[in-house]
């Protein structure tokens, strides 16, 4: 008999113990909630705001009326002369109509543009799918009409989130959007703009990602400050 025949026989006849309980994660985050002051939308707003700064991102208040205008304008302010957008996504038409300068569609394979996508593009906008408040994180939602490099290859990403989608946990956000019924191939959950301490413990930004992160958070009017 080889060692390997001789180590499986006693692993098979090693005693089998209980199988472990599954953890009652709904149970815990019960207890969290029972125990923490009340969420209220505003609250939610607030936490969101002051984690995102904590990570070095900008939140701008914008109202569903006036996000494209404000777009163009912090755009315009930080010098960006193109801004990468999903052709097909459906802020396509809300962004041409605001004219804002240097649109470039995402409407090719990466192989016939990838030195234009990845040198001469100065920022990308996408959508999301919703927000966490306890971290202040984006929750985003890969797809055909916008992919996966749109936030991760332009030095700044612009990202579109709806307050009505800021959720006070993860579990919350998992369990109020029902992401157990189908999931994309790449749900990425982004706090803060790319960042890295690899080399001598010194943080450094956009090494792997945008340097800088700007949300666009959509408001009621009277939640504009």
């Amino acid at each position: 008999m080889s060692a390997r025949d001789n180590i499986l026989r006693r692993l098979r006849a090693a005693p089998q113990g209980e199988a472990p309980l599954a953890p009652d994660v709904p149970a815990f985050y019960a207890a969290v909630s029972a125990s923490a002051p009340p969420s209220t939308r505003a609250s939610r707003i607030e936490l969101f705001c002051e984690k995102m700064a904590f990570w070095r991102g900008e939140v701008v208040r914008v109202s569903r009326a006036n996000w494209p205008q404000k777009l163009r304008e912090i755009c315009a302010e930080k010098g960006v002369r193109s801004l990468l957008h999903g052709e097909a996504s459906v802020h396509a038409e809300a962004l041409k109509a605001a004219g804002i300068a240097g649109l470039k569609p995402y409407d090719r394979p990466l192989g016939e543009w990838k030195k234009e996508l990845f040198e001469d593009t100065d920022a990308g906008f996408t959508s999301t799918r919703g927000g966490i408040a306890e971290t202040g994180t984006l929750i985003v939602w890969p797809d055909a009409s916008e992919p996966r490099l749109m936030s991760l290859v332009p030095p700044i990403h612009f990202a579109l989130l709806d307050a009505d989608q800021l959720h006070d946990t993860l579990f919350d956000a998992m369990h109020a959007q029902r992401w157990s019924d189908g999931m994309p191939t790449n749900a990425l959950l982004v706090s803060g703009p790319s960042k890295t301490a690899d080399i001598q413990v010194t943080l450094a930004y956009g090494a792997h990602g945008p340097k800088e992160l700007v949300v666009l958070l959509l408001v009621n009017e009277e939640e504009m400050q």
